[in-house]
């Protein structure tokens, strides 16, 4: 769906139209108006999931969405996967609001919601080391390691990308990032609850 929304979008007024009409503008929820019609603002955390710069913005997405999403629904299921990824879109889009809820720059892609989906990939496959005795203890160790190499890897992809002329959206990666972290150990407990 998201392959054809960006196809779409490029037949009809290409992506800076579609990143006005359908991304997700942090002033909008501040109560700022748009002077074209859009989408409801409520919904451009997800609308905005559709929506991609460029092709090379869409197809790392899916691709990374692909791997880790396969292997997330194996073991947290379809409908908890589904969860993950509306849970990162409205992540993402909330960290972009306290980051600047007077923001009129549009908000596009999918890589929040993927993020947190990354997240719940990572604490599902990481292999936590024994650190102390208390096996919950090294989870969230593990957790907060996982945590901070993203951070430091977003920072630096965002510096990167800065010096090529491309914004990047780190606080909604870093923010779903952990939606993610947080997310995973609950589903897995409520999806092998009878087990």
């Amino acid at each position: 769906m998201t392959a054809l929304a960006w196809l779409v979008a490029g037949l009809f007024g290409g992506p800076d139209a579609a990143a006005l009409r359908l991304g997700f503008i942090p002033a909008r929820l501040s109560g700022g108006e748009l002077p074209v019609a859009a989408v409801p603002a409520l919904l451009t955390p997800l609308s905005s999931t559709l929506v991609h710069g460029n092709f090379a913005h869409l197809a790392f997405n899916l691709l990374i969405f692909s791997w880790c999403g396969t292997a997330v629904e194996r073991v947290l299921g379809r409908w908890a996967l589904v969860g993950v990824y509306v849970a990162g879109a409205y992540g993402a889009a909330l960290a972009m609001w306290l980051s600047d809820p007077l923001g009129i720059t549009p908000t596009i892609g999918a890589s929040g919601a993927v993020s947190a989906v990354i997240g719940a990939f990572a604490l599902s496959f990481g292999r936590p080391r024994q650190i102390v005795r208390s096996a919950s203890a090294n989870r969230w160790i593990n957790a907060a390691w996982l945590l901070a190499a993203w951070v430091v890897l977003q920072i630096a992809i965002g510096w990167l990308g800065r010096s090529e002329g491309y914004l990047l959206a780190t606080p909604a990666h870093v923010g779903v990032f952990l939606a993610g972290l947080l997310l995973q150990r609950p589903l897995l407990l409520w999806r092998y609850r009878s087990a």
